[in-house]
């Protein structure tokens, strides 16, 4: 493959192609569009190649959509849910999973409702993905940095041997968000735009761990630990409150997981706004607190709290120490209060965990900041794709989906305005 950047084109020729600065998921699908449509595409990256952060979230079971109903689905994007229905209903995740099979990728529904390919990684579809981009025409450029735009309108892009400025018919942005660095998403992007007067919301932890500050002594004896059933529950300063049930993990700083990571959105509004969140665990989600206290009630003997824990209730490892690590010490005298406990055991939250580490970011454009073909306003023939974009969703295929989907919509939109004096 060719990873230089030509110089040789006659600039009538060079303004002919569009330029896609970002190999990930929304960038690639970008240039699909346009390249199927017939234009000549070049895509540009930093990194030695592309999909990098695609490929390292598929590591663990590549999952690519949810296969719930799309009014369901749409409701999981929040306050970006109207902009981001737009994307879904043209590129949704029903269409998601046919290009999936289009590229000879079977996929399946686990019992979750997510979306897998057959095989649960990234890697063969990613190869089949560029393959096909490649027959289509489509150039990439790696190890390329986009820095902005020169006086005249032409991009700015380093390589190793230097910086050169070129013109392009036009441009989709689709640099991702800030989270995972070492794999390209730096947000390096975020000055060059707020230069230009784009309105941008800050980034953001997102679908991330949270501190709370454990002793030496719980850390050394639970850090990793996962707890496979417990009830996470959640009330946000506006009064609303939501329950979930699932796995979480005890991290030396905090908590992560599945769990957490659905409500880390209002989790981290919370602390922005009130310096620390709360969560309550629920440590026998099955069983009432009458029903606990009743057992807890029952002579004792000359057992340990553990044992008698571990006895009546099946508590033992890291719930115990979760107790260990929360309640007072005269607490431990009473069985009603340690029933309490088992049922609503406070956590507070002091931070989100660095965004370098975090599954992905919040904020970002300003959705405000772009037109119904994600276009932005101020620059016109520049259109933005992706996690770049101030919008966010939890786990699940959501982030993904709608990643592909904004891409789409990007391709579609160039496509569209290059027409439009035709």
């Amino acid at each position: 493959m060719d990873n230089s950047v030509s110089t040789s084109e006659s600039p009538r020729l060079a303004e002919l192609s569009i330029a896609i600065i970002g190999a990930g998921p929304a960038g690639l699908m970008a240039a699909e569009v346009l390249s199927k449509a017939g234009h000549r595409v070049e895509i540009f990256d930093a990194m030695p190649s592309s999909g990098r952060k695609f490929l390292l979230a598929g590591k663990g079971g590549m999952n690519i959509t949810h296969s719930e109903a799309l009014d369901a689905f749409i409701s999981r994007y929040a306050e970006a849910a109207p902009h981001v229905a737009n994307w879904l209903r043209a590129f949704g995740p029903e269409e998601l999973r046919t290009w999936v099979h289009g590229l000879g990728i079977s996929t399946f529904v686990g019992s979750s409702g997510r979306v897998f390919p057959i095989e649960m990684k990234a890697a063969p579809l990613l190869r089949a993905w560029l393959q096909r981009l490649r027959a289509q025409g489509v150039r990439l450029h790696m190890r390329t940095r986009w820095l902005g735009w020169a006086g005249d309108g032409a991009l700015r892009l380093v390589q190793e041997g230097g910086e050169i400025q070129r013109k392009f018919a036009a441009t989709v942005l689709a640099l991702g968000g800030a989270s995972w660095p070492r794999l390209g998403s730096d947000g390096a992007w975020y000055p060059l735009l707020a230069q230009c007067g784009i309105d941008l919301s800050p980034l953001k932890s997102s679908n991330c761990g949270f501190d709370i500050g454990w002793s030496a002594h719980f850390v050394e004896r639970f850090a990793g630990h996962n707890i496979p059933t417990v009830g996470i529950s959640h009330t946000d300063q506006h009064g609303e409150s939501v329950r979930r049930v699932g796995p979480c993990v005890i991290t030396a700083t905090g908590v992560e997981g599945t769990l957490i990571y659905a409500l880390s959105s209002k989790l981290r509004q919370q602390i922005e706004a009130a310096g620390q969140a709360q969560i309550s665990l629920d440590l026998l989600p099955d069983w009432t607190v009458e029903k606990v206290a009743f057992e807890l009630c029952r002579p004792r003997g000359t057992r340990s709290w553990a044992s008698h824990l571990q006895s009546r209730l099946g508590l033992k490892g890291v719930k115990v120490g979760l107790l260990r690590e929360v309640l007072a010490h005269e607490a431990w005298q009473d069985p009603v209060q340690i029933a309490h406990a088992v049922k609503d055991l406070t956590l507070n939250l002091r931070a989100t965990r660095p965004i370098e580490e975090v599954i992905s970011s919040a904020g970002g454009i300003c959705l405000t900041e772009l037109d119904q073909n994600l276009m932005l306003s101020k620059k016109p023939g520049v259109f933005c794709a992706g996690e770049m974009l101030d919008w966010e969703a939890p786990t699940g295929g959501y982030l993904l989906t709608a990643c592909f989907a904004s891409g789409y919509c990007a391709g579609q939109g160039v496509h569209a305005w290059l027409a439009r004096d035709k």
